[in-house]
């Protein structure tokens, strides 16, 4: 009986014998290129290729080198639907990066991708080792991408919170077997040195000194070869590349100091200073070290909110219960949900109530009751209840994925003063070289015994790792804490924008209120109101909420209870901002404000929020009762205190609004606005101030674009969050002061953050070309510069 090969189809050859597990599965191979593809797509966690593959895959010796293969693979359409998804007719993808040590590495990886023909966009975050990258899939694939950027010195992966642990766990103990050999060698050079200096050896014949110093040579190779690696590989790639980048003077330091010292051992001759080299080569990698640890924990938030994401779930198909991979899920499926498990995809619950837990994305720890026709999301975690679910649609386009792609398109933006601090710190590179190479010239003719180290103190000392790390990292703590308050950025400005706000205008419905109205009072006119009153009221309840059906704005919800569905509705029209007109059972009704349905002279005499006309004839007035949000006051009390000016613009009657404006005491007040009128008021305030706009509706959508910074509420209309650049994900007013404050915060400690690095260097330049820093003086310096900036971000953490 012959046995095909699991990977390529072909026939076993006899006396072969080769396997490789699969999901568990021992599998065969018919050769050894097989087995190396077939284990590199285990290794990688991509066996999900073979079970997706509509033929088996080319022999595996065709598909040398490996690398080659594993970025191949991850061409295939069905691999790709995981973790990619399409913006603006581009394909997009976030892509986890080893080997970025600081922002040069960053823009070295956009500058060499971005000309790659076909990419459209390509943003590194060097704080989370993450790349957004938007391509036109008919003219580069992933491969070649991928492929690029391994050319370049540095290895990518589609980003999954699995491979993101497993790559900052990997790279951890890379940094802990560099940080013992090192450490363990260097303590054995410095103890010979140390002997040396402080005359130990004095009484030793010359030979055994000298045996001495061939020792610290062989105990420091290894430092300096397999510990060092990372500088010299990240400096190879940048100069390959035609760049300089923070490792290249870092670089040439550790070589000349280690090649100097080896030359005055072979020939014996001068001094060697293996012990230098050792420890600035060790301190090095702490600071290295640290700072990696310090930006994996900002980087942990993105990774943790994919991990809430379950493995499996339960599907219903033809009324039979079964267990797919929850990424296999697509739009309409039917799912279950017991109680204790988490949400599978975003979803509309069919049938079943429960408590649902959505801390993890509003930062809101009290559950949310939900039931039939609500929707439920990704991640979130069922309470006590069974619920029966359609899915709204796949996983790649979930909230919560929506949510971590628009988090780490606002981590990767650049504000003003970073992109010219970019561009300064690459020339500055090119300034440490020319000034290094003076300052060797000039102590090489005055203090010639000197000259060497005081020229290695001015490579490192001026390295300028700080500055680079000024931005990125303040820009992904503050995102990351402003997620965990609920906050979601979906525009890279907000950062930049919010602490030069001095005005902010509210929707009144659904923003400053509750937006949960009920129906208080019903006036019926004509014969509605002739014989049963009750009657009436129940009849034109009925017409008005088979209308209301038709419409998202919160007033419509009040009508729900009402709904009769005897009452078949035709050629419905709704006009944003003003109501909704249709036919009920082939009768002509309208139904909104009473500014748009009556003429001038009837409009003023009534006060009601909804009016409604049987064909232009009035046969309802219906007063509906709107509650105060909790921590309006509060705000409203804080922007004033902030000496921001506030303004309500809203459609609602002015009796509503001025009632609403002597509880919260609002600057300027403006009632029965349309849509248009909402943007005409946005354009005038915009003339003499920087305005934000906080809305919820789909009325409050163009005056939202018309804003300089547009914040709409989590329960609002999809059309407004999709249009807004920050969205309240708990509906707390209160947040828009906690993004403020952390804004404000965020632009304090990065000036902050660039006045150490420019200030530090500064100071440091000029005495180390004096001579008054040591090489071991130098490299704590830089360390310590470095680690200092880093710290000072990850404030913004803490509330």
């Amino acid at each position: 009986m012959t046995i095909d090969c699991f990977h390529c189809g072909e026939v076993v050859p006899k006396g072969i014998n080769l396997t490789t597990n699969i999901d568990s599965i021992t599998q065969p191979m018919c050769c050894i290129g097989c087995q190396a593809v077939a284990q590199t797509i285990v290794d990688n966690n991509l066996t999900d290729y073979y079970r997706f593959r509509s033929a088996p895959a080319q022999k595996g010796e065709l598909l040398v080198p490996e690398q080659l293969q594993r970025n191949e693979i991850l061409d295939d359409e069905n691999l790709q639907n995981e973790f990619t998804y399409y913006h603006d007719g581009f394909k997009e993808t976030i892509l986890t990066i080893e080997g970025i040590s600081c922002s040069a590495c960053a823009w070295l990886i956009e500058m060499q991708v971005s000309k790659f023909a076909g990419i459209n966009k390509v943003n590194v975050n060097a704080t989370t080792q993450r790349a957004t990258v938007q391509w036109q899939e008919s003219a580069v694939k992933l491969s070649e991408i991928l492929s690029l950027i391994d050319k370049i010195g540095y290895h990518a992966l589609p980003f999954k919170a699995s491979t993101a642990e497993e790559s900052n766990k990997k790279q951890t103990k890379n940094f802990i077997k560099r940080l013992g050999i090192s450490g363990i060698l260097m303590m054995q050079v410095m103890m010979i040195a140390f002997g040396l200096y402080f005359g130990a050896f004095a009484d030793m014949a010359e030979h055994n000194l000298l045996y001495l110093r061939w020792a610290s040579f062989f105990l420091t190779v290894p430092i300096v070869t397999y510990g060092a690696f990372p500088f010299y590989k990240s400096a190879f790639f940048a100069l390959k590349a035609r760049q300089l980048s923070m490792d290249v003077p870092v670089s040439i330091a550790i070589s000349l100091a280690f090649i100097a010292s080896a030359w005055a051992t072979f020939t014996q001759q001068g001094e060697v200073y293996f012990e230098s080299v050792s420890m600035f080569t060790f301190l090095l990698l702490i600071g290295k070290f640290l700072e990696f640890r310090a930006r994996t924990r900002a980087a942990d938030v993105s990774a943790n909110l994919l991990k809430l994401m379950p493995m499996t779930a339960t599907k219903i198909d033809n009324g039979v219960e079964c267990f797919i991979a929850a990424t296999h899920l697509k739009a309409d499926d039917i799912i279950l949900v017991k109680p204790g498990e988490t949400i599978p995809a975003d979803s509309e619950i069919v049938t079943g109530s429960s408590q649902i837990n959505e801390a993890m994305l509003s930062g809101e720890q009290l559950p949310l009751n939900k039931t039939a026709h609500d929707t439920i999301y990704a991640g979130t975690i069922n309470g006590d209840g069974n619920l029966t679910a359609k899915v709204s649609h796949s996983n790649q386009e979930s909230f919560l994925s929506q949510l971590i792609r628009l988090s780490e398109n606002a981590q990767s933006h650049k504000p003003k003063l970073a992109k010219l601090s970019d561009k300064i710190a690459q020339y500055f590179v090119a300034l440490i070289l020319f000034v290094t190479s003076l300052t060797a010239i000039y102590w090489s003719q005055h203090l010639p015994e000197e000259a060497f180290w005081i020229t290695l103190s001015v490579l490192v000392v001026t390295c300028p790792c700080a500055l680079s790390l000024a931005t990125p990292t303040a820009l992904t703590c503050a995102t990351t804490r402003l997620n965990r308050e609920g906050i979601l950025i979906k525009s890279a400005h907000v950062l930049e924008t919010m602490p030069e706000i001095d005005s902010i205008a509210f929707d009144k419905t659904g923003t400053l209120t509750t937006g949960e109205f009920t129906i208080a009072e019903v006036k019926t006119y004509g014969e509605f109101a002739d014989n049963n009153a009750k009657e009436g009221q129940q009849r034109v309840l009925a017409i008005a909420s088979a209308l209301e059906a038709h419409s998202a704005h919160p007033l419509a919800k009040a009508f729900n209870p009402f709904r009769d569905f005897n009452q078949m509705t035709t050629e419905v029209v709704v006009v944003p901002g003003a109501g909704i007109s249709g036919k009920v059972n082939e009768q002509h009704y309208r139904i909104g404000k009473s500014s748009w349905l009556l003429n001038n002279d009837n409009a003023s005499g009534h006060s009601a929020q909804c009016v409604l006309l049987q064909d232009d004839k009035l046969i309802a007035e219906f007063y509906l009762h709107d509650g105060l949000r909790d921590d309006a006051k509060e705000l409203i009390e804080f922007l004033h205190n902030e000496a921001i000016e506030t303004t309500m613009l809203s459609g609602d009657h002015l009796s509503g609004c001025n009632k609403l404006q002597t509880q919260l005491k609002l600057d300027n007040v403006q009632a029965n606005l349309s849509a248009q009128d909402k943007v005409n008021a946005i354009k005038e305030l915009q003339e003499s101030h920087t305005v934000a706009m906080i809305g919820d509706g789909v009325n409050d959508t163009p005056v939202l674009g018309a804003a300089h910074l547009s914040i709409a509420m989590g329960s609002g209309t999809d059309i407004a969050k999709n249009g807004a650049d920050v969205i309240l994900l708990n509906n707390k007013l209160n947040c828009v002061r906690t993004l403020r404050q952390v804004s404000q915060q965020t632009n304090r400690i990065i000036k902050q953050n660039y006045l150490w690095a420019f200030g530090y260097n500064a100071i440091v330049l000029p005495l180390a070309v004096m001579g008054y820093i040591a090489p071991y003086m130098a490299v704590v310096g830089m360390s310590a510069s470095s680690i200092l900036v880093v710290s000072n971000s990850l404030r913004l953490l803490k509330k």
